[in-house]
């Protein structure tokens, strides 16, 4: 039997969906998932991405990542190797490009102040997480259609965006989050789709930090993979300049993690003998996933990342001040309130706070807040 009809069997299938929480006519020319991505594309919390933080803040420089452009490279990884393992690309897509919409201005700043706020009104909330308010968007918040709210998207694609769940959290989701309370997995695309997110963030924002001044280079190379691609672009092009030399090992070692990626992954399926969906969504962990070796190295990668870049004191202090504007905002909403207000309440405001880019929520805290914060200098640019 062929590598091809092995893993094929085991991909998702548009025509064999869960379907849709609202039932509609098909459509003509599309697929379930093309259907799903193409209504991702368009919804208004995807282009919000284009001006909500990476690392870098928007007014530190217009060449830094941005969501938008993460979730681009997100999916142009994720397909190349749904292609190479003979998943479903389309729903792999869709999951790329979906898989932050739920995220506030500011990054991770962002978000954590506003599960600060959130449990500090109602210490027992469930607070505010990106992954569930991603869904909450596609299922709830975008108004576009006259039958339904939301975007109505396919079971799974709707499971595939919600990566990480509480389970208490999960018993208010149904059936997309059931696997967070009896245990399992998702399907090979999601599980593909989460991966893809780790190769892309970790080289952009070395990219990022290196072209911003606050890395350097030879500090990464005590990374295996990072000395190895080192290696052979130094002896290939021995005169090259110092950044196209910088670029050429950072797409080198992320081919490296591609092409690990795809032959442990090719590995593990043909080891587990499985024979349909529904087996890898019962099997006893992930199918898709990296060597022991890659492992060591990503978990490098990351704490060196950490480290160097996301504790470097001018992203800190930039931080700081993301997660202020993030608590003013919410309070002035809370204050200005005429309503009582409950959970119910609590979670349009931090619907509305989520929602907003980087600039509208400098903006308005300006407006609001005048003379309480000032933003640091923007980080070097080299």
């Amino acid at each position: 039997m062929s590598t091809k009809l092995n893993l094929s069997i085991l991909s998702a299938n548009s025509s064999s969906s869960k379907g849709r929480r609202f039932e509609e006519p098909s459509s003509e020319g599309r697929t379930n998932f093309q259907r799903d991505r193409d209504r991702i594309l368009h919804s208004s919390a995807f282009r919000r991405l284009m001006h909500k933080t990476q690392v870098f803040i928007n007014h530190e420089g217009d060449l830094f990542r941005t969501r938008l452009t993460h979730s681009l490279e997100v999916s142009q990884i994720a397909r190349t190797c749904a292609r190479r393992l003979y998943l479903n690309e389309d729903l792999t897509e869709a999951l790329c490009l979906s898989h932050d919409l739920g995220h506030t201005p500011f990054g991770h700043a962002g978000q954590f102040a506003l599960n600060r706020c959130m449990k500090k009104i109602d210490s027992i909330s469930n607070g505010f997480e990106h992954n569930i308010q991603s869904l909450r968007i596609v299922d709830l918040l975008e108004r576009k259609y006259a039958k339904f709210d939301g975007l109505n998207l396919s079971f799974e694609t709707r499971e595939g965006i919600l990566k990480r769940c509480s389970k208490n959290a999960a018993k208010k989701l149904g059936d997309v989050a059931k696997r967070f309370i009896d245990g399992g997995n998702p399907s090979l695309e999601a599980q593909l789709a989460n991966l893809a997110d780790e190769v892309a963030y970790n080289h952009h924002d070395l990219d990022d930090g290196l072209r911003a001044g606050l890395l350097c280079l030879d500090d990464v190379l005590h990374i295996p993979t990072a000395m190895e691609q080192a290696t052979i672009v130094d002896e290939l092009y021995p005169d090259i300049e110092k950044n196209r030399r910088q670029s050429e090992i950072i797409r080198r070692m992320i081919s490296a993690q591609v092409d690990d990626l795809v032959l442990t992954s090719i590995s593990n399926l043909h080891n587990a003998n499985l024979y349909s969906i529904e087996d890898v969504r019962t099997f006893s962990k992930p199918l898709v996933g990296f060597s022991s070796y890659m492992k060591e190295n990503v978990s490098k990668l990351k704490k060196f990342l950490h480290d160097q870049m996301y504790k470097h004191p001018s992203v800190m202090e930039m931080t700081s001040v993301a997660e202020e504007v993030i608590e003013n905002l919410f309070f002035k909403m809370i204050n200005d309130s005429k309503e009582h207000y409950d959970v119910k309440r609590l979670r349009v405001i931090a619907d509305t706070i989520a929602a907003m880019t980087d600039r509208h929520a400098a903006s308005l805290h300006e407006k609001w807040f005048p003379k309480k914060v000032i933003w640091p200098s923007p980080v070097g640019f080299v």
